[in-house]
């Protein structure tokens, strides 16, 4: 009865363990979720496409042992995914009609853990924006304030997990995608190492490995037991991450003493131009509770050219969207339309069908150049604590993929994005943890490591949960008018 009454209060572990012990049955669990999803999916429009037919299958086949998170409702964003038999739109009208072949090789191991896939979350499309708004589906709104945005690219996934449908949904992350729609939406998420989880069968890489798979989840625990079960090279994938997974897994590790860290500290971005002040303030107020804690903490940031940042990333994402494009194109058996696509979308992608291989090369050492210079900081700190987005959440339409003028466009996403990129194009692991609140809309700190550190973030952001809870600020039936 537990899962009924107070369903959206549990995390994915949580319900594992009603599921394990019998107090609730996957099946109970399940039409719980969708019940909350049929009731307030029509006024957030987290939800794109629901398989609660083959979900309910799953359900009724969950046993004991079935895997660690056996039983738990789970949402896949409509992007970078694949589960065999169903449609990945990518957000895009253009992919309205693809039907996958086969299951990605993160979606077999979510499998594995005995998830139950209940459908796919709202995507931009493509990835291309930090608001979630595309033509085919419109607009996710945000459960704190429908007003505002939810982030982006997967703003789906962030909001279906503060409006309690799941405890934690599959996100992507090419610029910022799992942080900064969890910053917006006052929930956890983490960018883990470059090729801590596998992007196959289909792809080795994903924009040139800017981009990563891992989730947004109600808690920090969750996305350790999400990392656990999902990391790891896949047979014949291109590079793996460092091999520093803690001995017993990342799960494990939160229970391991937290030793005194050097935390760096940043409140303005990398060209030294100042933030949103509630989003600065949340950043020294998180210093302060660190240092608080324990930890040896100092203002400092690392030299970052933040103009050749951006070319480089710009460079990247319009050569790997053209380069889909032509892959859709060859399978659709013709080329897109103008009109199939978002208008920012359309001009990304002509940008990159003209770009010389050699500027791409350029570009690409751009990033290992950033990443050695982001590697030398820290050799000094074990941490930056940065902002996660720039602002707290923006009005829906701010950073509109229906904007026919690109340069102003881009200049309108990184602006907002500042904080996030930089550890994809370095692939460190970086995670937006909910922090504070301005004028009821939620704001998030970002903490960072050194590459394959995943588990000092999740470690410093466990301490974070339990020094300052944020569960009780979520938008949960119990506490939020606008999706009670």
């Amino acid at each position: 009865m537990a899962a009924f009454t107070h369903y959206e209060r549990h995390d994915a572990l949580g319900l594992a363990a009603l599921i394990r012990s019998g107090e609730s049955s996957a099946a109970e669990v399940l039409e719980a979720a969708i019940a909350r999803i049929e009731t307030h999916n029509p006024t957030i429009n987290a939800v794109v496409h629901t398989l609660h037919d083959s979900a309910r299958r799953q359900a009724a086949a969950v046993r004991p042992g079935d895997g660690p998170l056996a039983g738990v409702p789970f949402l896949v964003k409509d992007s970078g995914l694949q589960i065999a038999g169903e449609r990945t739109s990518n957000g895009s009208r253009f992919w309205r009609d693809h039907i996958a072949a086969t299951d990605s090789t993160i979606t077999q191991r979510y499998r594995r853990a005995g998830l139950v896939l209940l459908g796919f979350t709202n995507t931009a499309e493509m990835g291309l924006a930090c608001e979630t708004a595309p033509a085919v589906y419109g607009p996710t709104r945000n459960p704190h304030d429908l007003s505002r945005s939810v982030g982006g690219s997967s703003g789906g996934s962030a909001a279906a997990v503060a409006a309690g449908f799941v405890p934690a949904a599959h996100a992507t992350d090419g610029g910022g995608s799992i942080r900064i729609p969890s910053s917006c939406c006052g929930v956890f998420g983490l960018k883990p190492t470059r090729a801590r989880n596998p992007f196959g069968p289909d792809f080795g890489e994903g924009w040139n490995g800017l981009s990563a798979h891992h989730a947004i989840t109600r808690s920090v625990r969750d996305s350790a037991a999400l990392l656990d079960a999902t990391h790891g090279p896949a047979a014949g994938d291109p590079y793996a991450a460092p091999a520093t997974v803690p001995e017993g897994g990342f799960l494990r590790a939160l229970s391991a003493p937290q030793a005194p860290l050097r935390i760096a500290f940043q409140t303005v971005r990398h060209d030294g131009t100042a933030v949103h002040p509630a989003v600065a303030g949340a950043v020294r107020d998180a210093a302060a509770l660190l240092a608080g804690l324990g930890h040896h903490v100092e203002e400092a940031r690392p030299a970052i050219d933040a103009d050749t940042l951006k070319r480089a990333t710009r460079t990247i994402v319009a050569a790997n969207t053209a380069q889909a494009l032509r892959l859709r194109a060859q399978a659709a058996g013709r080329p897109a339309s103008e009109e199939e696509v978002e208008p920012i979308t359309w001009l990304w992608s002509r940008e990159g069908e003209r770009l010389p291989a050699q500027q791409l090369a350029e570009a690409i050492g751009t990033i290992h150049a950033l990443a050695r210079r982001l590697g030398a900081f820290f050799e000094r700190h074990d941490i930056l604590l940065t902002p996660t987005f720039s602002a707290p959440p923006l009005p829906l339409g701010t950073v509109d993929m229906q904007s026919r003028d690109l340069d102003a466009y881009y200049e309108r996403l990184r602006s907002y994005s500042a904080f996030t990129t930089i550890y994809n194009a370095t692939g460190v692991p970086a995670a937006s943890v909910p922090f504070a609140r301005h004028e009821g809309l939620p704001i998030g700190v970002q903490i960072a490591a050194p590459l394959g550190h995943d588990a000092r973030v999740l470690r410093l952001a466990a301490q974070i949960e339990q020094a300052r809870p944020w569960e009780r600020d979520l938008p949960t039936g119990a506490t939020r008018e606008v999706i009670r």
